[in-house]
């Protein structure tokens, strides 16, 4: 299969490391915060200067964390240069606080008799709480986002080793269970081809067809944050914007590491196409289906491991909306950004009221004032604790200290089986899933990749080629995928397809927005009855 041409084993190998560490909330407790799981990257923290606390919160916070990482004989650099903004102008996106990057290295000489320890931000973070003695919340972990197409997830049962671990895929009593015959227990049942995994489909029917433009209006934007979008002929460049510029700087990812163009780049040349390969295209695809006259602006952000640095995922959601702010403002550069479709998160250690910093909340926000429809999957993992950004609204009981505001909603989805009638076991659930829409077997676009796998069967015959099911082989076009992933842009599609055409210069109403969203959520769960 296609790589780049300078791929050697050396990235096939660095990329198939997992992202991230899985944090242990029993080191270094805290009087007064209780911790979770969660992937976080051990050599790095967030500091953002919030305007609530001014320079001198900030300056406090840092000169603990100075101190906390020195107690540990670890030090601490910020990095300036990495100011994350919507882009170099630090005036830009009024209200919302950079957040800087701190990294924590050790000492290039350790003292006499002693053994280098590698950095850990988690202990760091919660000396420094236990100095400052409060949860600080302008500084935090920098977290590992996943992409969730149902069974990515390196993170969903804590082990950051699935696909590498002897007791996932070979384990003698899943697939070869002679009393379960093929199938799978619980939700990993959906892993299978036939049952919610990834295979390929025949499509038969007519694409989406999309109206003519009326005069002096434009189409609606829906804007996605993902691994970009792959070729298919449903998705040509007059609908697919793939990839965007702010001031002349690329948004988002351009290097090789990109799986939309190359389906197997950590695989250890096992032949088996990666796990998030195509997953931007099939997002792309559901939008077209759903909303056939909007426009689909494509951002790539994650790699072909299908997981984000978060930093990486704030300077690109920062850009994504100054896009959308210059835009209303008739400022030079701007383009509009009506929907944005993240199907992507991750588990916050401390979800609760305080103890977390406020920055992505308030960039998303910042996208709600401005017009924009947030629309976010819940997650593929069977539970219902709350994920980032999924659950940043104010949902019935929420402990997150987030109060109602006025700006246009964000819209957390979970997945509905095929019938309608019954939610995916796969999908979270809880009253911070504000609705739920078709993720299970859902049929949309991929790139025409082919794997390694062949065909159970093959009898030619007079020269013809005869030969069963190839499972990877989607040269068609077409795929049936699961996850909460898709239920997302089903919600982003419809949505996008009320709003309808719009004013060429501005964003539509808050009522018209407000309106639509009003209208795809009453047709669904929990608003719509599932029986």
């Amino acid at each position: 299969m296609a790589q780049p041409e300078n791929w050697s084993w050396q990235d096939r190998a660095e990329g198939s490391i997992p992202r991230g560490s899985a944090l242990d909330p029993t080191v270094e407790p805290v009087d007064g915060i209780r911790a979770f799981p969660t992937a976080y990257l051990p050599d790095r923290l967030l500091i953002s200067d919030r305007l609530d606390g001014g320079d001198d919160a900030y300056d406090r916070d840092l000169r603990a964390l100075t101190q906390a990482a020195n107690s540990f004989g670890w030090q601490l650099a910020v990095q300036d240069a990495d100011v994350i903004r919507a882009g170099r102008d630090a005036r830009m996106l009024p209200g919302i606080p950079g957040v800087h990057r701190a990294v924590l290295t050790t000492p290039e000489i350790p003292k006499e008799g002693e053994s280098p320890v590698p950095p850990d931000a988690w202990r760091v973070l919660q000396r420094a709480r236990r100095i400052v003695g409060d949860p600080m919340p302008r500084a935090g972990l920098e977290h590992v986002l996943a992409l969730d197409p149902v069974g990515l997830n390196p993170f969903t049962r804590t082990n950051p080793f699935t696909r590498t671990n002897p007791f996932t895929r070979t384990n003698p009593f899943t697939r070869t269970n002679p009393v379960r015959g093929a199938g799978l227990v619980g939700s990993d049942d959906y892993l299978e081809p036939g049952r919610g995994g990834r295979q390929p489909i025949a499509w038969i029917g007519a694409a989406p067809v999309r109206s003519a433009l009326p005069r002096r209006t434009r189409r609606a934007v829906v804007a996605v944050l993902d691994t970009g979008c792959g070729e298919h002929e449903w998705l040509p460049e007059s609908i697919v914007t793939r990839g965007f510029d702010l001031d002349g700087i690329p948004i988002g990812l351009t290097d090789d590491d990109d799986p939309e163009r190359y389906p197997d780049l950590y695989g250890q040349l096992d032949g088996e196409i990666d796990a998030v390969a195509g997953h931007g295209t099939f997002i792309a695809g559901l939008i077209r289906q759903t909303a056939p006259d909007a426009d689909i602006l494509s951002i790539r952000i994650a790699n072909s491991l299908g997981v984000v640095d978060e930093s990486t995922f704030l300077q690109v959601l920062a850009a994504v909306i100054e896009l959308q702010r210059r835009f209303v403002h008739g400022e030079k550069g701007g383009h509009p950004v009506d929907v944005l479709n993240l199907s992507l998160g991750y588990y916050h250690e401390t979800p609760l009221d305080g103890q977390f910093s406020l920055v992505l909340h308030d960039m998303l926000h910042t996208a709600r004032a401005l017009g924009t429809v947030v629309v976010c999957s819940a997650g593929n993992d069977a539970i219902d604790r709350p994920s980032f950004p999924a659950s940043l609204w104010a949902w019935p009981g929420a402990d997150n200290g987030l109060r109602p505001d006025k700006a246009v909603p964000l819209v957390s989805v979970g997945a509905l089986n095929p019938s309608r009638r019954s939610l995916a076991l796969f999908s979270n659930v809880g009253p911070w899933v504000r609705t739920f829409a078709p993720g299970a077997m859902v049929v949309s676009t991929t790139p025409a990749f082919t794997g390694g796998a062949q065909a159970a069967t093959r009898a030619d015959v007079a020269g013809v080629d005869r030969q069963t099911v190839d499972p990877d082989d989607y040269r068609g076009g077409f795929v049936a995928w699961s996850g909460t992933s898709f239920a997302a842009p089903y919600v982003a599609g419809k949505v996008a397809a009320l709003l309808g055409a719009l004013p060429t210069d501005a964003p539509a109403s808050a009522t018209t927005i407000r309106k639509a969203v009003g209208k795809v959520l009453a047709a669904l769960p929990p608003d719509a009855p599932l029986g």
